[in-house]
C-alpha cells in the first residue's frame, strides 16, 4: 500500500536542519502543489514550524513512521523549482543554508494581498517608439545586441559624461531590458542603492510600459513587497528592478544586468553572504540567460572572468574619455594645501558657467583632531575612539561613544591644545565658501542628502557616493583627499578609490576638466587614461603570488579554538597547498574566539565548501547536545572581499 509524502524544506536558521524532510500528506489536505507554504511538526523542538513543499512523491513503504503535514498555510506556490535550485546552489557554494537565502527573497505572507491577487496580468509590449530608442542606445556598443540575442555574458564599460543625447548607464540597462521584454522574456536589473534605483526607474519609463516594471525594494511596505513578489510569479514577462536580493526574483529571466558590481552594497551582509554578482553567475548558467556587468570601472572579479573568456569585453563603438588632470602631492605649494592652484583656477572659471562638484572623503566638519604640539591623534580617554569637531571652536566629541572631551589632555605630551587634522564636507564648504564669495554652496552627504542640482552656478561639496546629478553635467569636477582615501587598510582600496573617482568623473559635462589632487602612481594613471581594465589586470598580477582574492577563493573560519581546529583538521584530507591556511589567531576584543583563513583554488571550491559546511553542522550538533554553550561554536564565510586576520 502506497501513500503520498511531501519533502519539505524547513524555515530554520539551524545548519543541521538544512535538508529535505519527509512528511506524510493526509488525504483531507487534498491536492498539495509543490512550492506552497505548509506547517509541520518538529519533534525535536516540540512545536510546529513553517516549511516549503519542494517535492511530492509516492512511497510504497507505508509502515515507515512519519509525522504528517499539519496544515497548508497558503495554496500559492511561492517557491518554484528554479528558485529552490538556485538557492540550493548558491548556499552550497557559500557553505550556507538554502533557507537563509530564501528568507531574503520570499516576503512574509500578506493575507489581504494574496486574496486580492489574480494571476491575470497582460503581456506588456514595448511600443515601436520605445524599441527604436532602445535600438539606438544598443547601437552605441559593439556586439551588445549579439550578446543579448545569444544569451551571452559581457562586462560592459559605461560611457561617462552627462549631457543631452549622451547614452548613460541607466539607458544601457533599460534598453537591454526592452529588447528582452520584446522577445517575450523577463529581465532582472540590479543596482546597489535607492539613488541608483530611482534613476533607473525614471529611465525605464522611456523604454518599457509602466505595467511591465516590478520593484523589489527594501523601502517598500510589506504588502507592496509581497504584491511585487506575486507579480513576478506570473507567466506574463516583466522587468524586475531592485537591490541585491532582486537577483533571485522568480521570473523566467532572459537578462540579468548588474550596475556597478564593485559597490559593497551588492554584497549580502547576512549569512551565507552571497554577493549579487556570484548569484547572477550561478543563475545565468542555470537558466541560460544573458548576463551584463555594467560599470564605469572594471572590478578585478569581472576582469578575471574576462581573462578566462567567461565574459566578453564590450565597449562603446566611439569611446569618450573624460578630461582628467593630475596634480601630485609634490606639486602642491604647501604640505597642508588641499587644492592645487590649477584646480582652483579651473573651479573659478567653471563656476561662472554652471555647478562645480568637489568630492571629499568624509562628512562633517573635522572628523579627526590631533594634539597641537606633538600631532598625536586625539583619542577619547574612556573608550579610545577618535575625537572630532562639529564646527570651528566646538567641544571635541568622540566618534564612538559620543562623549564630550571638555578637559582633554594629550597622554604623550600633556598638552591641552587640539588642532584640526582633517576636513570634512562641512569644513570644506566653509573654506571654499569664503574663497568663492557670492557663490551658492551645497553640501551633499549622508546627513544632507541631495538628489540633483540645477545648472545654475554653485559649488557642490559631496562625499564619495553621495554626489547629486546635474542636469547637463558639472562644468568641473575636483577630487580632493585622494591620498587620504588611499591610506585605508583595505586590500581593495585602490580599486575602490578608482571606482569612487570614476563615478564622480562620469557626472561631468563633455569636455569639462576633472582634477585629481595629490595622487600619483598606478591608480592616478588609470583614471587619467581611463584604463580600468588595465588597472584590474595589474591588480590581479600583484595578488596572484599571494593567492589573494579574486585570484583564489578565501574562507574565513571564526569560533571557539577547538571548533576552529576541528574545522581546519577536516580540510587536511583535501590536497590543499601547504601555505593554504593562515592562523588561527585571536580575535581583537574577544578572548574566547579565534579566526583563520583558508586560501584555495576555484576548482577545489565545491569540496572545500562541502567539507566546511559539514564541520559547521557537526559543531552545531555538539552544541545542542552540550546544552551549556550559548555562542555559535563555528561559523564559516566564503569569498570575503578583504581577508584580514
Amino acid at each position: 500500500m502506497s501513500r503520498r509524502i511531501a519533502r519539505v524544506l524547513l524555515e530554520s536558521p539551524l545548519p543541521q536542519l538544512d535538508r529535505l524532510f519527509d512528511y506524510a500528506l493526509p488525504e483531507e489536505l487534498g491536492e498539495v502543489p509543490r512550492g506552497v507554504r505548509v506547517r509541520v511538526p518538529l519533534r525535536t523542538a516540540g512545536r510546529l514550524v513553517d516549511a516549503y513543499v519542494v517535492e511530492i512523491a509516492e512511497e510504497d513503504d507505508a509502515e515507515r513512521p512519519l509525522s504528517s503535514v499539519e496544515t497548508v498555510v497558503s495554496t500559492v506556490p511561492v517557491l518554484p523549482d528554479a528558485l529552490y535550485r538556485l538557492a540550493r546552489r548558491a548556499a552550497e557554494r557559500a557553505a550556507g543554508s538554502a533557507s537563509d537565502i530564501l528568507r531574503l527573497v520570499i516576503p512574509k505572507r500578506q493575507v489581504r494581498v494574496e486574496k486580492a491577487w489574480k494571476a491575470d496580468a497582460a503581456t506588456p509590449v514595448p511600443t515601436p517608439e520605445m524599441l527604436t530608442r532602445s535600438e539606438r542606445v544598443l547601437g552605441e556598443y559593439t556586439r551588445l545586441n549579439e550578446i543579448l540575442d545569444g544569451s551571452g555574458r559581457a562586462a560592459v564599460e559605461a560611457i561617462p559624461g552627462m549631457s543631452e543625447g549622451r547614452v548613460r548607464w541607466s539607458d544601457v540597462l533599460a534598453a537591454s531590458a526592452a529588447q528582452v521584454l520584446h522577445s517575450g522574456a523577463s529581465g532582472i536589473l540590479v543596482v546597489p542603492d535607492h539613488r541608483d534605483l530611482d534613476r533607473l526607474l525614471a529611465t525605464l519609463a522611456e523604454f518599457v510600459p509602466d505595467e511591465a516594471i516590478v520593484r523589489f525594494d527594501s523601502r517598500q511596505t510589506n504588502p507592496d513587497r509581497y504584491r511585487a513578489f506575486l507579480r513576478s510569479l506570473e507567466d506574463a514577462p516583466c522587468i524586475v528592478v531592485g537591490n541585491r536580493s532582486a537577483v533571485y526574483a522568480p521570473v523566467r529571466a532572459g537578462l540579468i544586468a548588474i550596475w556597478d558590481d564593485g559597490d559593497p552594497l551588492l554584497g549580502e551582509p547576512l549569512a551565507p553572504y552571497v554577493h549579487a554578482r556570484d548569484a547572477a553567475l550561478l543563475r545565468q548558467e542555470q537558466e541560460d540567460s544573458a548576463l551584463l556587468l555594467v560599470g564605469h570601472t572594471r572590478t578585478t572579479d569581472a576582469e578575471r572572468l574576462v581573462a578566462h573568456g567567461w565574459l566578453d569585453d564590450v565597449r562603446a563603438a566611439r569611446r569618450v574619455l573624460p578630461k582628467v588632470l593630475l596634480s601630485t602631492q609634490q606639486e602642491l605649494e604647501q604640505p597642508t594645501q588641499r587644492v592645487h592652484s590649477s584646480a582652483f583656477a579651473a573651479a573659478r572659471r567653471a563656476v561662472e558657467e554652471g555647478p562645480v562638484l568637489v568630492q571629499v572623503a568624509r562628512p562633517g566638519f573635522s572628523p579627526t583632531l590631533v594634539c597641537a604640539d606633538c600631532r598625536a591623534p586625539a583619542r577619547c580617554l574612556p573608550c579610545g575612539g577618535p575625537l572630532g569637531a562639529r564646527h570651528r571652536g566646538a567641544v571635541p566629541i568622540c566618534g564612538w561613544c559620543g562623549r564630550s572631551a571638555r578637559a582633554w589632555h594629550c597622554p604623550s605630551c600633556s598638552s591641552a591644545q587640539l588642532r584640526l587634522a582633517a576636513s570634512g564636507s562641512e569644513r570644506t564648504a566653509d573654506e571654499l565658501g569664503r574663497a568663492f564669495p557670492g557663490v551658492r554652496v551645497i553640501i551633499a552627504d549622508g546627513t544632507h542628502p541631495v538628489e540633483s542640482v540645477s545648472d545654475k552656478p554653485a559649488l557642490v561639496i559631496a562625499t564619495r557616493g553621495a554626489e547629486p546629478l546635474a542636469e547637463n553635467g558639472y562644468s568641473a569636477v575636483i577630487l580632493l583627499d585622494g591620498s587620504r582615501m588611499l591610506q585605508a587598510p583595505d586590500l581593495r582600496i585602490g580599486e575602490s578609490c578608482l571606482r569612487w573617482w570614476s563615478n564622480a568623473a562620469a557626472l561631468a559635462a563633455p569636455g569639462a576638466p576633472i582634477h585629481l589632487v595629490g595622487v600619483e602612481g598606478r591608480v592616478g594613471r588609470a583614471l587619467a587614461t581611463w584604463n580600468h581594465s588595465g588597472f584590474a589586470r595589474d591588480e590581479l598580477s600583484d595578488r596572484a603570488p599571494l593567492h589573494l582574492p579574486p585570484v583564489n577563493r578565501v574562507a574565513l573560519l571564526e569560533g571557539l579554538p577547538a571548533s576552529v581546529e576541528r574545522g581546519l583538521a577536516s580540510l587536511r584530507e583535501i590536497p590543499l597547498p601547504p601555505d593554504a591556511v593562515l592562523g588561527p589567531v585571536p580575535i581583537d576584543g574577544d578572548d574566547e574566539r579565534v579566526r583563520a583563513l583558508v586560501r584555495f583554488e576555484y576548482g577545489a571550491g565545491s569540496v572545500v565548501a562541502t567539507t566546511l559546511r559539514a564541520a559547521v553542522v557537526a559543531e552545531a550538533v555538539k552544541r545542542r547536545r552540550g546544552r551549556g554553550q550559548v555562542r555559535i561554536p563555528l561559523s564559516v564565510r566564503l569569498d570575503i572581499l578583504d581577508p584580514e586576520l
